[in-house]
């Protein structure tokens, strides 16, 4: 698939349910640092919203046709970590995984992706050089925490709409793929910390006495999502239900999320000294994207 398809279906996406088992304990991305809160779901949601709407009237602009994702609720939306412990949530959804399904078809149904098939040659290499520069636009490159190095190419519609949410595409790339490769050097000390793993290991008793036999939630979440191809199916579906449930309640019986938030933010200020100045960067770019997402678009429901 060629690049400019691949950035497509990454700007139409709809964040919609579970992170993988190697996540961090709390919620995806870094936590809130020097006083600077991270940004919470739904505002998150409104920034990915404002860039469609950005990336659109760009495209609309130079000629071609342009629809944004379908929006989901911000209940729908939701992002998981590693600890689940929305009791309500999981009794409605599960892991999430039925989400993932409807947000994979409607992705695979991107109406983007047929109106492009649709175009001549010419107006095709039109197309993707509007929407992200095409094949010949510089590359953007940033080392990452814990070795190795991350490229991008960037250009276009999807270039101008970084640059009017975060201000300097290159400045905010940096920021955002080092806050977020952080979890590589953090996570492993989390998951191998006595206090977190003393809870995990009241949450795996709590599990037992609820009939579920796992070592953490990882493992429990892994098992649901192996079915996930049956999810439409209703006993496999109900099956998902009723695990999450009881992850989700000995979760909050463990306090299990609460203490994987502490002792994150405890290895993340360890890692302060050598990359404080990007998550600070990351941190109050995000808030300037919202600041500048709030005159664009409103609010999902």
């Amino acid at each position: 698939m060629r690049k400019a398809v691949i950035s497509l279906l990454l700007v139409s996406a709809v964040i919609t349910g579970c992170d993988s088992a190697e996540h961090p304990p709390a919620k995806a991305g870094p936590p809130s640092t020097a006083g600077t809160r991270q940004l919470t779901d739904t505002e998150q949601l409104r920034i990915s919203d404002a860039q469609q709407r950005l990336i659109g009237a760009c495209m609309r602009g130079q000629g071609f046709e342009f629809w944004e994702a379908a929006r989901l609720s911000v209940e729908e939306s939701r992002t998981l970590g590693y600890v689940l412990d929305d009791v309500a949530w999981a009794r409605k959804y599960g892991y999430g995984t039925r989400l993932q399904a409807e947000d994979a078809a409607a992705r695979a149904a991107n109406p983007n992706l047929a109106y492009r098939k649709r175009l001549s040659e010419q107006r095709r290499q039109a197309y993707d050089e509007a929407l992200d520069g095409g094949l010949d636009v510089p590359v953007m490159s940033v080392e990452i925490p814990g070795g190795g190095t991350v490229r991008k190419q960037m250009g276009g519609c999807v270039a101008e709409s970084e640059k009017k949410l975060y201000g300097d595409p290159r400045e905010w790339f940096r920021a955002e793929k080092t806050a977020g490769h952080l979890r590589a050097l953090y996570v492993p000390r989390v998951l191998a910390d006595q206090r977190f793993s003393a809870a995990q290991n009241a949450w795996s008793r709590c599990m037992k006495r609820s009939g579920y036999d796992y070592r953490d939630p990882g493992a429990s979440r892994q098992s649901a999502i192996a079915k996930s191809d049956r999810v439409a199916e209703p006993k496999v579906f109900e099956a998902e239900r009723k695990l999450a449930v009881a992850d989700a309640t000995c979760a909050k019986d463990t306090d299990l999320l609460a203490i994987g938030e502490e002792r994150e933010s405890h290895y993340v200020a360890q890692l302060r000294d050598r990359y404080g100045e990007a998550l600070d960067t990351y941190l109050r770019l995000q808030h300037r994207a919202l600041d500048r997402a709030k005159r664009i678009v409103g609010p999902r429901v």
